[in-house]
């Protein structure tokens, strides 16, 4: 991958960074600014609801911010690009498609089919 190509992916992966970032930090403040205590059971039972299904989307959002972290980090170690599994590298639209992405997609074919074997 060229010096160009890195900037660009570099770019995007700390966009989508921030993006995210943003989101939580508008979730502390929509959770705190909106938490009341509804006297009536279905309000707070609604309220609740919502928070939890907030607070599972953040989580994932969390889980995606450490991989973006991750892959920022093999971006600076020269590792970007390439499948962690067999070392051929990662096709530039599937890395356009999911940035993240560490495994080329021969690898991630096997991969989803063995968890479906397990499963």
């Amino acid at each position: 991958m060229n010096e160009p190509q890195e900037e660009h992916f570099r770019a995007i992966l700390n966009a989508w960074k921030a993006s995210l970032m943003e989101e939580v930090d508008r979730t502390v403040h929509h959770m705190q600014d909106d938490a009341a205590n509804f006297p009536d059971p279905n309000d707070r039972a609604s309220q609740e609801s919502e928070f939890s299904l907030e607070l599972r989307t953040r989580d994932r959002e969390r889980k995606l911010i450490k991989k973006i972290t991750s892959t920022l980090d093999r971006l600076d170690a020269g590792d970007y690009g390439w499948c962690d599994s067999c070392g051929v590298a990662i096709g530039i639209r599937r890395l356009e498609a999911r940035p993240t992405a560490d495994l080329c997609v021969d690898c991630k074919t096997l991969e989803e089919i063995k968890e479906k074997q397990m499963a």
